[in-house]
Order: C-alpha cells, then sequence, then structure tokens
C-alpha cells in the first residue's frame, strides 16, 4: 500500500463552489475544455491508494516540457479525469507505455495531423473494470473507457505542456484526443487475444498504446467470404492523402480493428490473425506513380528498397506485416475500422501491475 503521507504538490485554495473551481482550472488552463473533478487532496490520496510506490516516485520524464512525472501528478489528472481508484493501475500502465522512448509522446501530440494515444485494454481487468469492448467501445457511455483515456490525454497536456495553440500544433486535431480507450472483445474474438499473442499468460493484463492519426470505419454487409470482407478493407487503404505510404521508413504502423462477425467469416476463411496481417501487408499497397508530388510525398522517408526509378514500384502501406496489430472489437453489426497511425511513432504495450 502507498504512502500518501508525502504528497508534494502546492495546495491552492479556491471558493467552494462548483462555478469557481471550474473556471479556475479553465483559467489555469488545466482542463480539455469539459468540467473536471476537483483534484482535492482527500481524493488524490484515495486514487494514490491503490497503488505501489510513494506519490514522488518518477516514471520518468515526459517532452516537451522536460517534466518528471511522479504518482503524484498522474493520480492528480486521474481524479480530474473522473477515474475510480481501481482504474489506477490502468492510467498508470498507460502512461509507463506513453513514456518509453519509441512512442514519441511530444511528436504524436505536437504533429498538425492531429494525433492521439488509442489505448487498448486486454486480459482480465479489461471484465473487471467494466472497460468496454463490445458495443459502442469507440464512443461515449462507459466510465472506464471515459476516464482512462480522459487522464492520458490531461497527463499530457498538463504535464507534457501540450496546450492546443501553443506547443499542440493541430490543424483540426480530432475528438478522440478527449478520450480513446477500449478492450479487446475477448469472448467474441476466434483468436487469441493479443496479450497471449505477446506471450503474456491468461491471467496477465495489458494496455497497448498506439499514436493514431485517423479512424476509418468501413461497412462490408454483402460479400459472402473472409477473404472477400479484407479486400473490401483494403480497398479503403488505397486512396490518395494516406499518409501512410509515405512513412513507412519511420515505421509507420496500423491498428485493423474487426468487428465480431467480420472477424468470423475470415477465421472461417481459415485466416489467423497473423494471416490477416500479411494479406493486409501484401495487398495495401499503392503504385509511386500515384504517389509522386501529391500529398505528403515532400515529407517521404521511404527505405531503400523503395526503388523511386520505377513509377510501378508498389508501395506497401507498412513496411512489414509485423507493423500491423489486429484486434477485434465492437458488437453486433458490420462495421470494422483501421487506425492509421502517425509517422514517428511505435505502437507500444505495458503489462498492468
Amino acid at each position: 500500500m502507498v504512502s500518501t503521507s508525502d504528497l508534494q504538490s502546492r495546495r491552492i485554495d479556491v471558493e467552494n463552489s462548483f462555478d469557481a473551481i471550474q473556471d479556475y482550472y479553465d483559467e489555469q488552463g488545466w482542463t480539455d475544455g469539459l468540467p473536471v473533478v476537483p483534484a482535492t487532496e482527500e481524493l488524490v490520496r484515495r486514487m494514490l491508494a491503490g497503488s505501489t510506490g510513494a506519490p514522488n516516485d518518477s516514471l520518468g520524464i515526459i517532452q516537451p516540457r522536460n517534466a518528471r512525472v511522479t504518482l503524484e501528478k498522474i493520480a492528480i489528472n486521474a481524479v480530474m479525469a473522473g477515474c475510480r481508484p481501481e482504474y489506477f493501475p490502468v492510467v498508470v500502465a498507460a502512461v509507463k507505455a506513453m513514456l518509453q522512448d519509441e512512442f514519441n509522446v511530444a511528436g504524436v501530440s505536437s504533429t498538425t495531423g492531429g494525433a492521439t494515444p488509442a489505448v487498448i485494454v486486454n486480459g482480465p481487468i479489461a471484465r473487471q473494470l467494466g472497460i468496454n469492448g463490445d458495443a459502442g467501445c469507440f464512443g461515449p457511455g462507459y466510465r472506464a473507457n471515459s476516464s482512462i483515456g480522459r487522464a492520458l490525454r490531461l497527463m499530457i497536456r498538463n504535464v507534457g505542456g501540450l496546450i492546443p495553440g501553443e506547443m499542440d500544433k493541430a490543424t483540426l486535431s480530432t475528438p478522440a484526443r478527449f478520450s480513446f480507450c477500449f478492450s479487446e472483445n475477448e469472448e467474441r474474438s476466434p483468436w487469441e487475444p493479443r496479450h497471449l499473442e505477446l506471450g503474456y499468460s491468461p491471467s496477465d493484463s495489458i494496455v497497448t498504446v498506439a499514436g493514431i492519426r485517423g479512424i476509418y470505419v468501413v461497412m462490408e454487409t454483402t460479400v459472402p467470404t473472409g477473404f472477400e470482407v479484407l479486400q473490401t478493407l483494403v480497398g479503403t487503404m488505397t486512396g490518395s492523402g494516406v499518409s501512410n505510404y509515405y512513412q513507412i521508413g519511420t515505421g509507420a504502423q496500423i491498428v485493423l480493428v474487426l468487428c465480431p462477425e467480420h472477424a468470423a467469416d475470415i477465421a472461417a476463411s481459415g485466416l489467423s490473425k497473423s494471416d490477416v496481417r500479411e494479406y493486409v501487408y501484401q495487398n495495401a499497397r499503392m503504385p509511386l506513380r500515384q504517389l509522386i508530388g501529391v500529398a505528403h510525398y515532400g515529407n517521404r522517408n521511404w527505405p531503400s528498397w523503395v526503388d523511386e526509378a520505377n513509377p510501378d514500384t508498389m508501395v506497401p502501406i507498412v513496411r512489414s506485416s509485423d507493423d500491423l496489430v489486429v484486434v477485434v472489437a465492437g458488437g453486433d453489426g458490420r462495421h470494422s475500422a483501421w487506425l492509421a497511425g502517425w509517422g514517428v511513432t511505435r505502437i507500444v504495450t505495458q503489462q498492468i501491475d
């Protein structure tokens, strides 16, 4: 049990009224535009009580502010986001993942492309906490999803210093920057869940954090086989302006979220998750002639094996099948999605303590 006798944050006296407190937080630039839960000393202590370590234990440094990330700072933002104390280990694991160098949190959060972390939870804790991976899992209505994802975003804003219009340079941004957290629908998946794919035990729980710049929802209600479902999905990935094609040199990745019905069709066609990754890698390709001189061409970073002298060279959307993550999520209905990764980040995973 964590000791909460050594809280480091300064105390602030504000008039004891809802409006005054909200106005103060807003004036300080500490909110995402929505009301927040006041981070009182009592609530911060309660948030920390389910963790191990001391409040001032450091998890690392967050850029661009070069600020030290402590358990106490995470707890403050988790309180503000509306988290229950039992959610705190998931928030801490997500922050640990986000702070890994390969995730490049400052880049993800400052780009004009408006990228944002997508948090995917696997393992028993998702069910225990009610982290939704079924119907409506990308949207509102589930406190665990909304508050966990929001806590991570408030950390990026308040500790990292990534304020819109200042260090955050997003041209349009995305509603997913309020919160984006869901779980894999393990009960309805025909395949092993992500934590087992990665070698964790069935009793382990993990978070996967991906820096994504777009959510492309694909409806396929007509075709009879899983192969044809994949053809439709891949067809939506081959269009002008998809930045991933220009950023495979820095390892741009994609998360493919299959709804249970599509996943069942694909599995019935004899395909595993690995087969799905390979299919997308081999078929989501565009000829060089359609990429030259348009879209993100000026910032391309193609590997040496892309023959720029040959206009018929087929450029894949990722540099290898390992740069695709496949999860099953959602409820009834034949709607899947792919989450386009920002170009200078890598998908990271962290076990939840």
